[in-house]
């Protein structure tokens, strides 16, 4: 599933009055101290405080379990028994998000991004007692570690091994949403700590890796964070970031670095360049910020300016070439007939930013440009044979682009419905990998009406990753390949990543969802 996302074009324009705004908008990261819940030591269940009694000498192994998921700094405290330290204490961590990292073997890691993103150290400690914090962030549940040799005359104590846990999610009592089915109130529960893990210097995609900011997940986060925490300052400071480091020509970056300086990548997807529209239109709405809006809107504008040079004679997009997007992981998927949606779901979202800043002649010109879009995708996408929209010269047949056509208000009401029932009762459509495209999946059905389907899609696609011991929702989830990784390999995946928090959005946005469940 690997992409080479990379653009040849390097040029960059930076708009320093919009990263001052951002670098003044910079969190203050909340810390709180978090010890170890239980310990497992030669397959014995201890307390932490028995654990400190211990020796561990070579080969032994500890699991230190933290009760739930935590991003932050680890500090071990060790001593020794028996002694002098006549040899150092050679150690090896292992730091998981979930118990199935706790048994894979890095040495087997044959991914294609670095092996550097693997959460191990090796420590080598000269003296003991000694206090040592880790200079690493980490993404954890559980540390595991490994004694691989100290001498004959000693053993190490593990006398305390707390987390250092940050976050920029303000200290406020989220409430939980008003049912009585607990798994709801579980998914929930996991979709905010997972938004809050996220919330970092900027809304990070995941802790473990890659630890930018994306604006697909931003767009995402955005909307969960408007119906719970509300730290609209976080959101504020992505936008301005994301409109203060762009390309020569205008287009918004994928991605950005906040450390150790702030800069945009050379990744520029054609959908996450769209989606500076509706998050700018969510955040204003949200917030009631007039002046982000007015001085930001420029740059929504530009995105969509952009966007209209890849689309072809017919009035539909280009099949990627000229321009590269995201869409899904989902290997082999053709993504024409889903950028057609995004295109047309941008320009709906302009024009009622344009309704919101009063401007009358560009709102008309999108509305133009929406209606030859929306007609080309009805002439040249749609299967009149199977009822679907197709994709690409091939004709292919996806969950993207059914999900994006509605989105997009191709097909309306009840047409939508009868199309999104009808991609449920095929066998060979292209299915979806991640939480990101399930989301919008969960998101047509509702705008369609199909709350009962939205309601069972929701509870069996989240409350899988549940069943399987999520503590944070995670980058990808694939119910029929566990295995399944765009990375070349399970143990790069993340398991805390923000474009599957939605959850906490959706179940406060529809109500009916609840009752539905």
């Amino acid at each position: 599933m690997s992409t080479n996302w990379s653009q040849r074009d390097t040029r960059r324009k930076t708009i320093p009055e919009f990263v001052e705004k951002a670098r003044a908008l910079r969190p203050a990261l909340r810390h709180r101290s978090v010890a170890p819940v239980s310990a497992r030591y030669q397959g014995e269940l201890l307390t932490p405080g028995a654990l400190a009694g211990r020796g561990l000498g070579r080969g032994d192994t500890v699991v230190l379990d933290y009760g739930d998921h935590h991003v932050g700094f680890i500090t071990l405290t060790l001593k020794e028994e028996g002694g002098p330290t006549d040899a150092p204490a050679f150690l090896r961590l292992k730091m998981c998000e979930n118990a199935d990292e706790l048994e894979e073997d890095s040495a087997q890691y044959d991914g294609w991004i670095g092996k550097g993103w693997l959460q191990e150290e090796w420590l080598h400690i000269d003296q003991l007692p000694a206090v040592l914090r880790l200079p690493r962030r980490y993404a954890l549940r559980y540390l595991r570690l490994e004694v691989l040799d100290t001498s004959p005359n000693y053993r190490v104590l593990l006398a305390g091994a707390e987390i250092d846990a940050v976050t920029s999610a303000p200290e406020c009592s989220v409430p939980p949403v008003d049912t009585d089915d607990p798994l709801l109130r579980r998914i929930d529960a996991v979709s905010l700590h997972t938004l809050e893990e996220c919330m970092q210097e900027v809304f990070e995609d995941g802790p473990k890796r890659d630890r930018r900011l994306w604006i697909g997940d931003l767009r995402l986060q955005a909307l969960v964070n408007a119906s719970t925490f509300r730290n609209f300052d976080l959101v504020k400071r992505c936008l301005y970031l994301f409109a203060g480091l762009v390309r020569e020509d205008g287009a918004v970056g994928s991605c950005l670095y906040a450390e150790p300086r702030l800069e945009v990548d050379n990744i520029f997807l054609l959908d996450y360049s769209l989606f500076f529209v509706p998050v700018l239109l969510d955040y204003a709405r949200a917030s009631g910020d007039a002046e982000c809006l007015r001085e930001l809107a420029p740059t929504a504008h530009r995105q969509l300016e952009l966007a209209r040079q890849y689309l072809g004679p017919d009035g539909v997009m280009e099949e990627e070439g000229r321009y590269v997007c995201f869409i899904d992981w989902k290997n082999g998927l053709n993504k024409q007939a889903a950028m057609q949606g995004v295109w047309l779901y941008a320009l709906r979202q302009g024009i009622d930013l344009c309704r919101l800043t009063e401007d009358k002649a560009r709102g008309d010109s999108y509305r133009e440009w929406y209606e030859q879009g929306s007609r080309a995708a009805r002439e040249v996408l749609w299967d009149e044979e199977r009822s679907l929209f197709a994709s690409g010269r091939e004709r292919q047949f996806s969950w993207a682009s059914q999900i994006w056509m509605c989105l997009a208000g191709v097909p309306e009401q009840p047409q939508a419905a009868a199309l999104l029932d009808r991609a449920a009762r095929q066998d060979d459509l292209v299915g979806m990998t991640t939480p990101y495209l399930y989301h919008h999946y969960v998101q047509a059905l509702l705008e369609c009406g199909e709350t009962r389907c939205a309601a069972q899609a929701l509870r069996r696609y989240w409350g899988g990753m549940i069943q399987r011991g999520a503590d944070t929702f995670w980058e990808l989830f694939d119910p029929e390949d566990p295995l399944a990784s765009p990375y070349g390999s399970r143990m790069a995946n993340s398991y805390c990543h923000a474009w599957s928090c939605t959850p906490a959005y959706l179940l406060r946005q529809y109500g009916e969802l609840l009752r539905e469940g």
